[in-house]
């Protein structure tokens, strides 16, 4: 998971409200930061390690990147290292002049990088398959013998992207002589939208940043669907590819996106209070046993859901944490005892809404387990009678290999695990799971038409001819702990 951004403005220069986008996004990526900008035929560029704020906390960065067009990235590393040669966005000058930032990930990254080495076409610094996609790019359009390059000879690379990169990818990318550029993978797992502000353009990761920096938000890039916005503004919108199907990343909703965000037309916000309405009639229906006196989130991302569990079970809604602003995601750190510490740096218990009180806690999902052992301990420590545990999401037993960097399979709590096996390892004196139908219900009824999720993580069933055994196999190797 990382978060992209475009800019075209008609005269002024891009690059400060690329900055003032990339903050809006900062939640889908903690580990670096980049801008690129295109001033009549020079890319400039400037990216390193770090947060927004710290990495263009200079005014002279921002005076080094001139231009009324920019794209910028920051980075939750799924693939390559964690190190300022990873960081993007990517900038070549084979064929021509080309800038690229990339959210997901290529599960067939490996072959098409031994096939463009084969036949000499490039070399790589990376290990990020976000470069393998650009050199991809780079090649489809070199084979077009292009003489002066025109949007046809965009979109006919495109096409072949389309064909042969396989996984999940949104991008924007700015190509010197044609403008600033976005697509989305076929099957739009990953999201990305477009907005307008008079004669100015913005291309993002999530809605919320459109309507955040006071765009009109105008919708979603389609799956498979190609758009350029030319250097003198007018935007050109390529029908999707044959074939595309819509099918997003089902835990975009559970967790990841803002509350205020639209992906393909479902307020995520709305999908969450549903989530809060099928697991607040679960617990009624199938846990009639455990005597609530009051819910409580775990921040942030479940508040909607806990008041919504809490309305259905009639009983109070508190604030029981108080979360450091200052600690960053957990999920996305590298390394348990990173993570561990963190928890315990993050979040604080008011011990008046525990004490003596049977307390349920509910909680967006549960990962590895071991943040929501830590949280059930704090409760208890704080006097709780009982402490029962909700995940507004079914169990996690399958990694993701669309650009979210879940833990190694065997790291995730819930594989090969029943739910009493995850209740007595996380300490719960109950644990309620989400149905799988539900979530999938809670996001499907603000869109109809979409008929089906990326929810390998919850089915270990995987919407691509790559992702095979052998490919799970080395993944799984990768992202162990030990290695990070």
């Amino acid at each position: 998971m990382c978060g992209i951004v475009g800019i075209y403005h008609k005269k002024e220069q891009a690059c400060g409200d690329v900055y003032d986008a990339l903050i809006q996004v900062q939640h889908r990526g903690q580990d670096a930061a980049g801008i690129s900008t295109l001033d009549a035929e020079k890319i400039s560029s400037h990216k390193e390690i770090g947060l927004v704020t710290e990495v263009f906390k200079h005014q002279d960065t921002f005076e080094n990147l001139p231009g009324n067009i920019g794209i910028g990235h920051v980075r939750y590393p799924t693939a390559g290292g964690a190190n300022v040669s990873e960081a993007q966005p990517f900038v070549t000058e084979n064929p021509v002049k080309i800038t690229l930032a990339h959210n997901g990930t290529l599960t067939n990254s490996e072959k098409l990088k031994e096939d463009l080495i084969k036949i000499n076409f490039c070399q790589f610094n990376t290990n990020s398959d976000s470069e393998v996609l650009l050199k991809q790019f780079c090649y489809e359009l070199y084979k077009t013998n292009f003489r002066t390059l025109t949007k046809a000879h965009v979109y006919k690379a495109l096409k072949n992207v389309f064909q042969k990169c396989s996984g999940g990818y949104a991008v924007v990318m700015i190509v010197a002589g044609i403008g600033l550029i976005a697509f989305r993978d076929p099957k739009g797992i990953r999201p990305l939208s477009i907005g307008k502000n008079k004669d100015s353009f913005l291309i993002a990761s999530e809605s919320s940043a459109i309507s955040a920096m006071g765009y009109k938000f105008e919708g979603d890039i389609k799956p498979g669907q190609a758009i350029i916005i030319d250097e003198k503004g007018t935007v050109d919108k390529k029908r999707p590819m044959k074939g595309s199907s819509s099918q997003p990343c089902l835990f975009e909703y559970v967790y990841f996106s803002r509350p205020d965000s639209t992906i393909d037309e479902i307020s995520v916000h709305k999908s969450r209070l549903r989530m809060g309405d099928f697991l607040g009639d679960k617990i009624l229906n199938e846990y009639k046993n455990i005597d609530v006196d009051v819910v409580i989130p775990v921040p942030d991302t479940s508040r909607t859901s806990a008041m919504q569990v809490a309305y259905k079970l009639g009983v109070k809604y508190r604030e029981g944490f108080m979360k450091n602003r200052y600690i960053g995601r957990t999920f996305i750190m590298p390394g348990q005892s990173v993570r561990k510490r963190s928890v315990a740096q993050k979040l604080n218990p008011i011990e008046i809404e525990f004490k003596d009180k049977n307390v349920l806690l509910v909680d967006d999902s549960i990962v590895r387990g071991h943040t929501s052992k830590k949280i059930i301990q704090m409760v208890r420590n704080n006097g709780a009678k009982k402490v029962y545990f909700a995940s507004a999401s079914p169990p996690i037993r399958f990694q993701n290999v669309f650009g979210i960097d879940m833990p190694a399979t065997k790291e995730l709590v819930a594989h090969k695990r029943t739910i009493r096996q995850i209740k007595n390892f996380i300490g719960a004196d109950e644990l309620i799971y989400q149905d799988l139908g539900d979530l999938r219900l809670s996001a499907s009824i603000g869109n109809p038409e979409i008929k089906e999720f990326e929810d390998s993580v919850f089915t270990g069933k995987y919407c691509d001819p790559f992702v095979t055994q052998d490919y799970l196999k080395q993944l799984e190797e990768n992202r162990k702990d030990i290695k990070r």
